[in-house]
């Protein structure tokens, strides 16, 4: 063979020519070619040189030709050996016969030993998991393409379980192949591969268990939930049927994470997963809805059945304390209901009615159970939120938080120490919005912790602006409580960390109350950036005196319910010396807020209260560049 694209390299061929006259050897000037000096010639191409005919002669120049080869040869790879290192077979089915042809391996790949065992298709069928959605039959089968002459390709995936064997036997394969019709058009014939794919398979079934089941309890996780109450709706409206919702919420979820430590209270979360699962029929579904809630939809279930099963899962709850590696833990349970499709036609909406529910049972004096009840009133209210809702974030979107500033004097000069600033809201009209009318929307929605960054970020910007002034900012729980709160706060003083010693942090007192321990592990966080803080009104949870010197706070602010009619009011005067009288006893400073009248300011101070604050003195004002120029506006 002339190697025409090489000619250089081309070997020196010697032949054998058989005739009739016997055999002669090539001549010299039959020679195609020499092979450059110090170069390997180019060996032999074609069939000859891999399987020579056995009863062919072989000269000495081929065997020269031969022995230049490498030792090591490539040879042709064996495709057994290849399909069994990867787990791999395969097969030919004749659909008429139900026939199946094995490649040889099949047997060690399928970990099958008596290959009778699977040699037609209906004892393989025999083979196939319970857990197997379809089957390599059903694939070729109930497929709607036609063969126009090459096939038709399917692919599937299923469990090849031993006939009378454990579960944990399971195989996972996947088999690719394709089927060929018969004259009439349908399937005749079927060949392919099948591939033992069972550690790929578990982690993917891992993977969609993930996505589908609550990791910590094994409940369904809220977005399959509701993805699933889509057939409750159509069974329902087939048979003419309803359904109920119940949520489902642990009392004081946060105690136990502070009180017994975080792993302690997973224990117990698990435990009353599987206490409300024992108590549920086949057919009804529980999930894990949010951290401390959970929710069950109960099938063919009216208000009177749903009723009595809330009531069997409080009891169940608290029959027993839940056993943890911290010992026993209590548990009670507060439960919001709904009856659908009345009272709920899509799941977003029947969720939502059972969290109103569930609110009003978490009341105090309320019912542990709650059944949802339309309410035009309630009705009204939500719709106000959720324009409220929107008209915060337009505002954050368009920087239209804006903070007003209302000074807080030394009850003994009447001058100014400080400034408190204040959040208003600017309207698209220009008007504002006070905070009673904004606050506590956002504090339900989640738009506390911006509104609270954004009042931080203005106040810190007036801190640089005027370099003598000094301005207490307020805190929700919710941002002075979340994590990153203090890395969010380095990064706003950047490279000017002196200004923290001018900005006091004020918090509420329901918020210590709520969570002791974070609050004050915050407030040393602060104190370490040299930032005061003030616990504001002061006198409306209680506070204790062990709480009081444990947070190390540096002023308290008598809470102005009971400061605002102090000259006409006995017993706000009775109460706000006990008050003063408490913090003097721990040695803090005292601000008394909406001070109002002069009788009032003279009664603080001979009190001895240092700082007053209120319209008596100066109304909180927003700054004129805020409102687009004019003078200051009383805010």
């Amino acid at each position: 063979m002339q190697l025409g694209y090489l000619p250089s390299r081309s070997l020196r061929i010697v032949s054998r020519r058989e005739g009739a006259g016997g055999v002669d050897e090539a001549r010299p000037d039959d020679r195609r070619g020499e092979a450059p000096a110090g170069l390997p010639a180019q060996p032999p191409v074609g069939p000859e040189l891999y399987n020579p005919p056995s009863s062919a002669p072989r000269s000495l120049m081929v065997r020269s030709a031969l022995a230049r080869l490498k030792p090591d040869a490539p040879v042709a790879p064996d495709p057994r050996s290849i399909l069994d290192s990867i787990g791999q077979t395969v097969y030919d089915w004749d659909l008429h016969t139900d026939r199946i042809q094995w490649g040889p391996n099949a047997g060690a790949v399928l970990g099958v030993k008596a290959m009778t065992a699977i040699q037609t298709g209906r004892a393989f069928a025999e083979w196939l998991s319970n857990d197997s959605e379809s089957s390599r039959f059903e694939a070729i089968s109930r497929s709607a393409a036609a063969d126009e002459g090459m096939g038709v390709p399917f692919q599937i995936c299923y469990g090849l379980t031993p006939p009378d064997g454990p579960r944990e036997a399971t195989i996972w394969v996947e088999d690719t192949g394709r089927w060929f019709a018969g004259p009439d058009g349908k399937p005749a014939r079927a060949h392919g591969l099948v591939r033992v794919i069972t550690d790929r398979y578990k982690q993917e079934r891992q993977l969609a268990l993930r996505s589908r089941f609550d990791p910590l309890t094994g409940a369904l996780n809220r977005a399959c939930l509701l993805e699933l109450c889509a057939n409750f709706y159509e069974q329902a409206a087939r048979r003419k049927q309803s359904f109920a919702a119940l949520l489902i919420g642990v009392d004081n979820l946060f105690v136990l994470n502070r009180t017994y430590g975080y792993d302690v209270a997973d224990q117990v979360i698990a435990g009353l997963a599987k206490r409300l699962r024992a108590s549920c029929r086949e057919r009804d579904l529980l999930a894990r809805y949010a951290g401390n809630k959970f929710a069950v939809v109960l099938e063919n279930c009216d208000a009177g059945e749903m009723s009595a099963a809330a009531e069997r899962f409080i009891e169940i709850a608290a029959a027993a304390p839940f056993e943890t590696s911290g010992g026993p833990v209590p548990l009670s349970l507060r439960i919001g209901g709904v009856v659908a499709p009345r009272n709920g036609r899509a799941p977003h909406i029947l969720f939502q009615h059972a969290e109103e529910a569930l609110d009003l049972a978490r009341q105090p004096g309320a019912s542990r159970f709650i059944a949802y009840e339309p309410s035009l009133a309630r009705e009204d209210a939500r719709m106000r939120a959720l324009k409220i809702s929107d008209e915060i974030v337009g505002a954050l979107n368009g920087d239209r938080i804006v903070i007003a500033l209302q000074p807080i004097v030394s009850a003994q000069s009447g001058e100014p120490v400080m400034f408190e600033a204040l959040m208003r809201l600017r309207r698209m009209d220009g008007t504002l919005a006070a905070p009673a009318a904004v606050l506590p929307t956002a504090e339900k929605s989640g738009l506390i912790q911006m509104i609270d960054q954004r009042v931080l970020d203005l106040a810190i910007k007036k801190l640089i602006e005027q370099p003598d002034m000094r301005i207490a900012v307020n805190m929700s729980g919710q941002t002075l409580h979340e994590p990153d709160f203090m890395s969010r706060f380095r990064a706003l003083l950047g490279a000017r960390p002196e200004l923290a010693r001018r900005l006091t942090v004020e918090i509420t007192e329901t918020c210590v109350i709520e969570d002791v321990e974070a609050t004050s592990q915050a407030v040393a966080a602060l104190k370490q950036f040299g930032t005061r803080v003030a616990m504001d009104d002061f006198g409306s949870g209680h506070t204790s005196f062990k709480n009081l010197r444990r947070l190390n706070i540096d002023l308290v602010k008598i809470d102005g319910a009971f400061v605002q009619n102090l000259s006409r009011s006995a017993d706000d005067r009775f109460f706000v010396r006990t008050l003063i009288d408490l913090a003097r006893h721990i040695g803090l400073p005292i601000v008394a807020e909406w001070v109002e009248d002069g009788e009032a300011a003279r009664i603080l101070r001979d009190w001895g209260v240092e700082y007053l604050q209120g319209d008596y003195f100066a109304a909180a004002r927003v700054a004129p560049a805020d409102l687009g120029g004019g003078a200051c506006a009383v805010a």
